[in-house]
Protein backbone atom coordinates (compact mmCIF):
# COMPACT_ATOMS: atom_id res chain seq x y z
CA UNK A 1 0.00 0.00 0.00
CA UNK A 2 2.74 2.34 0.68
CA UNK A 3 3.94 2.78 -2.87
CA UNK A 4 0.09 3.20 -4.15
CA UNK A 5 -1.76 6.64 -4.28
CA UNK A 6 -4.51 7.06 -1.67
CA UNK A 7 -7.77 8.04 -2.36
CA UNK A 8 -10.16 10.57 -1.24
CA UNK A 9 -13.62 9.03 -1.00
CA UNK A 10 -16.11 10.30 -3.31
CA UNK A 11 -19.46 8.96 -4.83
CA UNK A 12 -17.95 6.25 -7.19
CA UNK A 13 -15.24 4.84 -4.77
CA UNK A 14 -17.69 4.98 -1.85
CA UNK A 15 -19.98 2.53 -3.33
CA UNK A 16 -16.96 0.18 -4.29
CA UNK A 17 -16.08 -0.07 -0.98
CA UNK A 18 -19.16 -0.42 0.27
CA UNK A 19 -20.29 -3.59 -2.07
CA UNK A 20 -16.53 -4.77 -1.39
CA UNK A 21 -16.92 -5.37 2.02
CA UNK A 22 -18.47 -7.50 4.81
CA UNK A 23 -17.50 -5.58 7.91
CA UNK A 24 -16.17 -2.10 9.17
CA UNK A 25 -13.92 -2.14 11.56
CA UNK A 26 -13.77 1.53 13.64
CA UNK A 27 -12.04 2.90 16.02
CA UNK A 28 -14.03 5.07 18.52
CA UNK A 29 -11.80 8.11 19.92
CA UNK A 30 -11.77 10.63 16.66
CA UNK A 31 -13.89 8.57 14.94
CA UNK A 32 -16.92 8.19 16.66
CA UNK A 33 -16.46 10.50 19.55
CA UNK A 34 -13.99 13.24 20.90
CA UNK A 35 -14.37 12.39 24.71
CA UNK A 36 -17.62 12.47 26.01
CA UNK A 37 -19.02 14.66 22.63
CA UNK A 38 -20.22 12.49 19.79
CA UNK A 39 -18.81 13.22 15.81
CA UNK A 40 -21.81 14.67 14.02
CA UNK A 41 -23.47 12.44 11.74
CA UNK A 42 -22.21 9.11 13.45
CA UNK A 43 -25.47 7.76 14.77
CA UNK A 44 -26.91 7.92 11.28
CA UNK A 45 -23.70 5.95 9.53
CA UNK A 46 -23.96 3.74 11.15
CA UNK A 47 -27.36 2.68 10.82
CA UNK A 48 -27.09 3.23 7.20
CA UNK A 49 -24.35 0.68 7.12
CA UNK A 50 -26.42 -1.86 9.23
CA UNK A 51 -29.35 -1.19 7.23
CA UNK A 52 -26.87 -2.64 4.57
CA UNK A 53 -26.23 -5.35 5.63
CA UNK A 54 -23.12 -4.67 7.16
CA UNK A 55 -21.42 -5.83 10.17
CA UNK A 56 -20.02 -3.36 12.82
CA UNK A 57 -17.08 -3.77 15.33
CA UNK A 58 -15.48 -1.39 17.35
CA UNK A 59 -11.67 -1.78 18.29
CA UNK A 60 -9.94 1.22 20.32
CA UNK A 61 -6.73 1.39 22.10
CA UNK A 62 -7.91 3.15 25.27
CA UNK A 63 -7.92 0.61 27.94
CA UNK A 64 -9.33 3.21 30.19
CA UNK A 65 -12.85 1.22 29.79
CA UNK A 66 -13.74 -2.47 29.86
CA UNK A 67 -16.05 -3.58 26.87
CA UNK A 68 -18.84 -3.10 29.18
CA UNK A 69 -18.07 0.17 29.97
CA UNK A 70 -17.74 1.05 26.59
CA UNK A 71 -21.02 -0.20 25.90
CA UNK A 72 -22.68 2.24 28.32
CA UNK A 73 -20.99 5.20 26.61
CA UNK A 74 -22.24 4.39 23.70
CA UNK A 75 -25.61 3.88 24.96
CA UNK A 76 -25.03 7.36 26.78
CA UNK A 77 -24.70 9.02 23.39
CA UNK A 78 -27.64 6.83 21.78
CA UNK A 79 -26.03 4.42 19.81
CA UNK A 80 -26.86 1.00 20.25
CA UNK A 81 -23.73 -1.23 20.48
CA UNK A 82 -23.38 -4.79 21.96
CA UNK A 83 -20.30 -5.76 24.18
CA UNK A 84 -19.35 -8.56 21.88
CA UNK A 85 -19.17 -5.91 19.01
CA UNK A 86 -16.50 -4.11 21.06
CA UNK A 87 -12.71 -5.04 21.25
CA UNK A 88 -10.75 -3.04 23.96
CA UNK A 89 -6.81 -3.02 24.40
CA UNK A 90 -8.13 -3.81 28.23
CA UNK A 91 -9.54 -6.77 27.02
CA UNK A 92 -6.50 -7.76 24.80
CA UNK A 93 -3.98 -7.22 27.57
CA UNK A 94 -6.52 -9.94 29.60
CA UNK A 95 -6.90 -12.19 26.38
CA UNK A 96 -3.36 -11.93 25.90
CA UNK A 97 -2.37 -13.73 29.64
CA UNK A 98 -5.65 -15.76 29.17
CA UNK A 99 -4.25 -17.62 25.81
CA UNK A 100 -0.84 -17.98 26.68
CA UNK A 101 -2.02 -19.60 30.47
CA UNK A 102 -0.87 -17.00 32.63
CA UNK A 103 -0.68 -18.88 36.04
CA UNK A 104 -3.87 -18.10 38.08
CA UNK A 105 -1.78 -17.78 41.31
CA UNK A 106 -0.12 -15.08 39.77
CA UNK A 107 -0.82 -11.20 40.49
CA UNK A 108 -0.93 -8.38 37.63
CA UNK A 109 0.28 -4.95 38.81
CA UNK A 110 -1.80 -2.42 36.79
CA UNK A 111 -0.63 0.94 35.97
CA UNK A 112 -3.32 2.19 34.61
CA UNK A 113 -7.87 2.86 34.94
CA UNK A 114 -10.56 0.71 35.84
CA UNK A 115 -10.70 -0.77 32.27
CA UNK A 116 -8.05 -3.17 32.63
CA UNK A 117 -8.88 -4.28 36.09
CA UNK A 118 -12.72 -5.23 35.05
CA UNK A 119 -11.22 -6.77 32.42
CA UNK A 120 -8.93 -9.08 33.96
CA UNK A 121 -11.52 -9.52 36.90
CA UNK A 122 -13.79 -10.83 34.48
CA UNK A 123 -10.74 -13.33 32.92
CA UNK A 124 -10.30 -14.30 36.73
CA UNK A 125 -7.08 -13.15 37.09
CA UNK A 126 -6.00 -10.88 40.64
CA UNK A 127 -5.03 -7.18 40.06
CA UNK A 128 -2.99 -5.02 41.96
CA UNK A 129 -2.80 -1.52 41.53
CA UNK A 130 -4.71 0.96 39.30
CA UNK A 131 -6.42 4.10 40.19
CA UNK A 132 -6.21 3.23 44.29
CA UNK A 133 -2.15 3.58 44.40
CA UNK A 134 -2.48 6.83 42.56
CA UNK A 135 -2.99 8.36 46.08
CA UNK A 136 0.09 7.00 47.24
CA UNK A 137 3.29 8.75 47.89
CA UNK A 138 6.92 7.93 48.24
CA UNK A 139 8.89 9.75 51.43
CA UNK A 140 12.47 8.76 50.10
CA UNK A 141 14.53 8.84 53.68
CA UNK A 142 17.90 7.17 53.68
CA UNK A 143 16.15 3.95 55.25
CA UNK A 144 13.40 4.13 52.43
CA UNK A 145 13.11 0.24 51.49
CA UNK A 146 10.24 0.07 48.89
CA UNK A 147 8.46 -3.21 49.23
CA UNK A 148 6.75 -4.88 46.33
CA UNK A 149 4.78 -8.21 45.54
CA UNK A 150 7.15 -10.85 44.73
CA UNK A 151 3.86 -12.80 42.97
CA UNK A 152 3.43 -10.35 40.59
CA UNK A 153 3.89 -12.51 37.59
CA UNK A 154 2.66 -9.39 34.82
CA UNK A 155 2.71 -5.86 34.95
CA UNK A 156 -0.12 -4.22 32.60
CA UNK A 157 0.52 -0.51 31.77
CA UNK A 158 -1.80 1.77 29.68
CA UNK A 159 -3.05 4.99 30.11
CA UNK A 160 -3.05 6.10 33.20
CA UNK A 161 -4.40 9.56 34.12
CA UNK A 162 -2.63 9.03 37.92
CA UNK A 163 0.45 7.65 37.34
CA UNK A 164 3.03 8.76 40.10
CA UNK A 165 6.30 7.69 41.37
CA UNK A 166 4.83 5.12 43.74
CA UNK A 167 3.40 3.00 40.51
CA UNK A 168 6.73 3.83 38.31
CA UNK A 169 8.72 2.49 40.76
CA UNK A 170 5.80 -0.77 42.04
CA UNK A 171 6.33 -2.00 37.89
CA UNK A 172 9.82 -1.49 37.54
CA UNK A 173 10.59 -3.31 40.74
CA UNK A 174 7.82 -6.45 39.84
CA UNK A 175 9.84 -6.43 35.69
CA UNK A 176 13.58 -6.03 37.21
CA UNK A 177 13.03 -8.34 40.45
CA UNK A 178 10.26 -11.25 39.69
CA UNK A 179 11.68 -13.92 37.73
CA UNK A 180 9.95 -14.29 34.46
CA UNK A 181 7.10 -10.87 34.99
CA UNK A 182 6.21 -9.98 31.72
CA UNK A 183 5.68 -6.25 30.64
CA UNK A 184 2.42 -5.55 28.53
CA UNK A 185 1.82 -2.39 26.76
CA UNK A 186 -1.89 -1.91 25.95
CA UNK A 187 -1.04 0.30 23.14
CA UNK A 188 1.83 3.14 22.42
CA UNK A 189 -0.48 5.96 21.45
CA UNK A 190 1.40 9.21 21.89
CA UNK A 191 -1.53 10.93 22.04
CA UNK A 192 -5.35 11.16 22.52
CA UNK A 193 -8.43 13.17 21.94
CA UNK A 194 -9.68 12.84 25.79
CA UNK A 195 -11.66 15.85 25.47
CA UNK A 196 -13.11 17.48 22.21
CA UNK A 197 -10.81 20.40 21.58
CA UNK A 198 -7.55 19.25 22.17
CA UNK A 199 -5.16 15.63 22.18
CA UNK A 200 -3.73 14.79 25.50
CA UNK A 201 -0.78 12.11 26.00
CA UNK A 202 -1.30 8.53 25.41
CA UNK A 203 -0.55 5.54 26.91
CA UNK A 204 2.98 6.01 24.82
CA UNK A 205 4.24 7.94 27.36
CA UNK A 206 3.54 5.90 30.40
CA UNK A 207 4.63 2.98 28.90
CA UNK A 208 8.41 5.17 27.95
CA UNK A 209 8.49 5.64 31.28
CA UNK A 210 8.60 2.05 32.27
CA UNK A 211 11.20 1.59 29.30
CA UNK A 212 13.50 3.47 30.26
CA UNK A 213 13.83 2.54 33.80
CA UNK A 214 13.53 -1.25 33.23
CA UNK A 215 15.31 -0.74 29.90
CA UNK A 216 13.20 -3.37 28.54
CA UNK A 217 10.84 -3.11 25.46
CA UNK A 218 6.79 -4.43 26.42
CA UNK A 219 4.26 -6.98 24.86
CA UNK A 220 1.89 -4.72 22.78
CA UNK A 221 -1.44 -5.89 22.45
CA UNK A 222 -3.82 -3.44 21.22
CA UNK A 223 -3.36 -1.77 17.40
CA UNK A 224 -1.30 -2.12 15.60
CA UNK A 225 -0.68 -5.49 16.73
CA UNK A 226 -2.37 -7.61 15.32
CA UNK A 227 -3.37 -9.86 18.43
CA UNK A 228 -7.05 -8.18 19.04
CA UNK A 229 -7.48 -8.84 15.06
CA UNK A 230 -7.31 -12.70 15.72
CA UNK A 231 -9.63 -12.30 18.20
CA UNK A 232 -12.07 -10.57 15.67
CA UNK A 233 -11.72 -13.15 13.04
CA UNK A 234 -11.86 -15.76 15.46
CA UNK A 235 -15.31 -14.64 16.47
CA UNK A 236 -16.44 -13.94 12.71
CA UNK A 237 -16.17 -15.58 9.77
CA UNK A 238 -15.44 -12.81 7.82
CA UNK A 239 -11.95 -12.78 4.92
CA UNK A 240 -9.91 -9.72 6.24
CA UNK A 241 -10.15 -8.79 2.44
CA UNK A 242 -13.36 -8.14 3.22
CA UNK A 243 -13.02 -5.58 6.12
CA UNK A 244 -12.72 -1.73 6.23
CA UNK A 245 -10.35 -0.62 9.09
CA UNK A 246 -11.24 2.83 9.53
CA UNK A 247 -9.52 5.30 11.75
CA UNK A 248 -7.63 8.48 12.46
CA UNK A 249 -4.20 7.32 13.22
CA UNK A 250 -1.79 6.08 10.40
CA UNK A 251 0.61 4.61 12.88
CA UNK A 252 -2.29 2.63 14.47
CA UNK A 253 -5.33 2.25 13.25
CA UNK A 254 -4.33 2.09 9.13
CA UNK A 255 -1.68 0.31 10.19
CA UNK A 256 -3.27 -2.08 12.02
CA UNK A 257 -5.87 -2.24 9.07
CA UNK A 258 -2.52 -3.07 6.47
CA UNK A 259 -1.03 -5.50 8.67
CA UNK A 260 -4.39 -7.53 8.53
CA UNK A 261 -5.13 -7.22 4.86
CA UNK A 262 -8.20 -5.10 5.47
CA UNK A 263 -8.77 -2.12 3.18
CA UNK A 264 -8.33 1.12 4.92
CA UNK A 265 -9.89 4.53 5.45
CA UNK A 266 -8.45 7.92 6.88
CA UNK A 267 -10.67 10.17 8.92
CA UNK A 268 -9.24 13.63 9.46
CA UNK A 269 -12.08 13.98 12.50
CA UNK A 270 -9.36 12.95 15.15
CA UNK A 271 -5.46 12.80 15.58
CA UNK A 272 -4.68 13.06 11.54
CA UNK A 273 -6.04 16.16 10.01
CA UNK A 274 -5.98 17.48 6.03
CA UNK A 275 -2.83 20.01 7.53
CA UNK A 276 -0.53 17.00 8.78
CA UNK A 277 -1.89 14.64 6.75
CA UNK A 278 0.92 14.99 4.18
CA UNK A 279 3.70 14.71 6.37
CA UNK A 280 2.32 12.32 9.05
CA UNK A 281 1.69 9.79 5.58
CA UNK A 282 5.23 9.31 4.34
CA UNK A 283 5.55 5.39 5.81
CA UNK A 284 2.06 4.47 6.22
CA UNK A 285 -0.67 5.43 3.37
CA UNK A 286 -4.47 4.66 3.58
CA UNK A 287 -6.84 2.91 0.67
CA UNK A 288 -9.07 5.99 1.11
CA UNK A 289 -8.90 9.34 3.33
CA UNK A 290 -12.00 11.53 3.89
CA UNK A 291 -13.31 13.88 6.64
CA UNK A 292 -15.50 11.88 9.05
CA UNK A 293 -17.67 8.62 7.98
CA UNK A 294 -20.67 10.60 8.26
CA UNK A 295 -19.28 11.68 4.57
CA UNK A 296 -20.62 7.85 3.71
CA UNK A 297 -23.95 9.31 3.81
CA UNK A 298 -23.64 11.64 1.18
CA UNK A 299 -21.74 9.43 -0.76
CA UNK A 300 -23.64 5.85 -0.24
Amino acid sequence: MNGKISKSLCVENAKELLDSVDAFVFDCDGVIWKGAKLIDGVPETLNLLRSHGKKLVFVTNNSTKSRKQYAKKFLSLGILVNEDEIFSSSFAAAMYLKVNDFPREKKVYVIGEEGILEELEQAGFTALGGPADGKKNIELKSDCLFEHDKNVGAVIVGLDQHINFYKLQYGTLCIRENPGCLFIATNRDAVGHLTDLQEWPGAGCMVAAICGTTQKEPITVGKPSTFLMDFLLQKYNITTSRMCMVGDRLDTDILFGQNAGCRTLLVFSGVTNESNYEDLSKEVKPEYYTNSIADMLRYI
